[in-house]
């Protein structure tokens, strides 16, 4: 191929329309939660060339279509360290949703992004790490601490420390991963569900209690949280009652995501898109727009 028609087929590729969906196969479906209510799905492209132009950090979300139902928003809980497929954790909740969680594998779906700014890897770099999540909103903060304790990156960062709490302990999402972080000294792992059960030994408590009994340093630090809305209304005061500035703590608003590309007006926050200007957002910058939580 000579170089002006490299550089054509390059052009070609940049300007794909952003509402078509690449072709993706179900490879495995994973169930999360007792309730099962909520699966883990593993995407492959039917197009290899497609995962190449998949560039994406965590934090960020793609739009799933299930062709004949519709589509809908999902965070990635993949990692990019993590070669060869996608994951995403889909809550059933509506039509496509529950045609998702009714799907079997081979089911060919549609994939379009990856949307969103994610989280601000390059300015977490060096800065000690404070993940903290709820139910099943953690999927982007799996992606991150995947990330992070990658042998490639974990030079890059400070000291990890992750607080995850859920309902009850069946509706901890992704358990394979919470026992192999368990034994990890790459991390500090934070456990806790609102009740436990018989076979429960860890943590009993709610999220924004556990962090502040933890009261991890604001000192060179920065807060990522990503949960339910009313666990984020009251982490954050407690962050701040620790020390951390508003700079300091990074939110996701990855719930209020629809078309992905800031053209339904669906996700706007008084002057910002959120699939376009978000979904991570600092305190700081939240302060500065009508209040969401």
């Amino acid at each position: 191929m000579s170089k002006s028609n490299e550089h054509l087929t390059e052009m070609t590729r940049k300007m794909q329309n952003p509402y078509i969906p690449k072709l993706a196969t179900i490879t495995e479906i994973m169930t999360e939660n007792d309730l099962n209510d909520l699966k883990t799905f593993k995407l492959e492209f039917i197009n290899p060339d497609h995962l190449k132009d998949f560039s994406y950090i965590p934090g960020q979300f793609a739009e799933l279509s299930y062709f004949g139902m519709g589509e809908c928003p999902i965070g990635l809980a993949s990692s990019p360290t993590e070669q060869g497929f996608l994951l995403f954790t889909i809550k059933k909740v509506g039509s496509v949703t529950s045609a998702f969680h009714d799907s079997k594998k081979g089911k060919v779906v549609g994939i379009r992004g990856p949307f969103g700014n994610g989280w601000p890897m390059q300015e977490m770099m060096g800065k000690n790490i404070v993940i903290i999540g709820g139910g099943f909103a953690f999927s982007t903060l799996r992606s991150l601490t995947k990330y992070i304790i990658d042998e490639k990156n974990r030079r890059d960062f400070g000291d990890l420390l992750v607080i995850y709490g859920a309902r009850s302990p069946g509706e901890l999402c992704y358990k394979k991963d919470l026992e192999a972080w368990e034994r990890l000294s790459e991390l500090n792992l934070v456990l806790t569900v609102d009740k436990g059960d018989e076979t429960w030994k860890k943590r009993e408590g709610y999220v924004p209690t556990i962090t502040k009994e933890i009261a991890p340093s604001p000192k060179n630090a920065i807060a990522l949280v990503c949960g339910p809305p009313i666990m984020i209304k009251f982490t954050i005061p407690v962050l701040q009652e620790l020390g951390f500035t508003d700079d300091q703590i990074l939110l996701s608003l990855e719930m209020r995501m629809k078309c992905g590309i800031g053209k339904c007006g669906r996700c706007n926050i008084g002057t910002k898109f959120v699939c376009v200007d978000g979904p991570v957002f600092s305190q700081a910058q939240l302060k500065e727009l009508p209040k969401e939580y």
